[in-house]
């Protein structure tokens, strides 16, 4: 099942904030280090690595001198606006050592909503990449609104790994990579070696909530991985604290959990609608809707449509839920939430066009 990364294409790798910040405030020097070792040496040898970082707010908690991290949005904020230029600091100088330049990239949800910010975002990661500058990626936590963050860099990661067309994703946790429970609660925990993306093994995986790895938790990694692929790309998720995981997840060597994607990625606008654009609503559609979208591939019809949540404009994304309230789909609606409302149940003009639906069940 695992295979090397392609040489010459991009990868991604991710690392969070336990992994560089174990204390919750200030940085691992020795950790950083590694992460930086582990990037530079993929660039060696011929994979251009893009790098998703968490750590600012702990940085910037450390140099403001609180005794915890704080809870209220606003506070974060300050803390992170603090922290990102000395995060980016210690890596800049740590790059230098290293023989690498590299560069800072902060994105806002705000970039994978508009296609026009998003198509922006990939020529300027492509443009670094070519230049041979180390993109180092983080979410502009300092200005985001609450409700366009990405609201953890796991699935951000993922999102990078699709912009800039990667080959692989590895993400660096304080763990051996995803266990099938959690360790601290179940002695009979193992590695999952290498699991396929629509694998049952992950929900129960995912299900366990924050768990041991991280503050993104074992959920977020797992929803990151099967975002990645979406796109066609694996995921390995290793340890942290092992200076080859990196050279070895892209060997395809054994090193934490390998993720299978898909054998055949979504079209790249497909892509984007499914997890670039956040869902300003929802709506409920009855089984024979079900089936004309999952298994006849046709566009969704106010007939099928029996009830309708949010207050959206047309254009906006969608989730589409069963009968059940389990999603069957996701895309740009033709109708404001008010008139599919008002029109839902009879026939009329599209509610959703097939072209710009995602279905995501199963």
């Amino acid at each position: 099942m695992r295979r090397p990364a392609a040489p010459g294409r991009p990868v991604v790798v991710k690392v969070g904030s336990s992994s560089l910040a174990p204390t919750g405030s200030g940085l691992d020097a020795a950790a950083l280090r590694r992460v930086v070792d582990g990037v530079a040496d993929a660039w060696s040898r011929g994979h251009p690595t893009v790098l998703v970082t968490s750590g600012a707010v702990a940085v910037g908690v450390a140099a403001l001198g609180w005794p915890t991290r704080p809870d209220d949005p606003a506070t974060l904020q300050v803390a992170a606006a603090v922290g990102q230029s000395r995060l980016m600091e210690r890596y800049a100088a740590e790059f230098d050592r290293a023989g690498r330049v590299a560069g800072q990239v902060l994105l806002a949800g705000e970039v994978f909503a508009d296609r026009s910010q998003y198509l922006h975002a990939r020529r300027i990661l492509e443009r670094m990449v070519g230049s041979h500058v180390v993109p180092v990626v983080n979410e502009n936590d300092a200005v985001s609104l609450e409700e366009l963050r990405f609201g953890d860099n796991d699935r951000l990661a993922a999102l990078v790994a699709h912009l800039v067309g990667a080959t692989m994703l590895v993400m660096l946790t304080d763990t051996s990579g995803l266990l099938s429970a959690d360790p601290r609660l179940d002695r009979e925990a193992r590695l999952i070696d290498a699991v396929r993306h629509s694998d049952e093994v992950l929900d129960q995986v995912g299900a366990g909530g924050s768990g041991p790895l991280g503050s993104g938790g074992v959920a977020t990694k797992v929803a990151a991985a099967r975002i990645a692929a979406w796109s066609g790309i694996p995921t390995v998720v290793g340890p942290a604290a092992d200076d080859d995981t990196i050279r070895a997840a892209l060997a395809a060597e054994p090193v934490g959990t390998w993720v299978d994607p898909r054998p055949s990625p979504l079209p790249a606008r497909k892509l984007w609608i499914a997890f670039g654009r956040r869902s300003e609503g929802w709506v409920r559609i009855d089984a024979g809707a079900v089936r004309a979208l999952v298994e006849q591939g046709r566009s969704l019809l106010p007939v099928g449509v029996v009830e309708v949540n949010g207050d959206f404009e047309p254009g906006a994304a969608v989730d589409v839920v069963g009968p059940d309230g389990s999603l069957v789909a996701k895309g740009l609606a033709r109708l404001a939430a008010v008139e599919l409302g008002r029109v839902a149940g009879s026939r009329g003009a599209e509610a959703i066009h097939r072209d710009d639906l995602v279905i995501l069940t199963g």
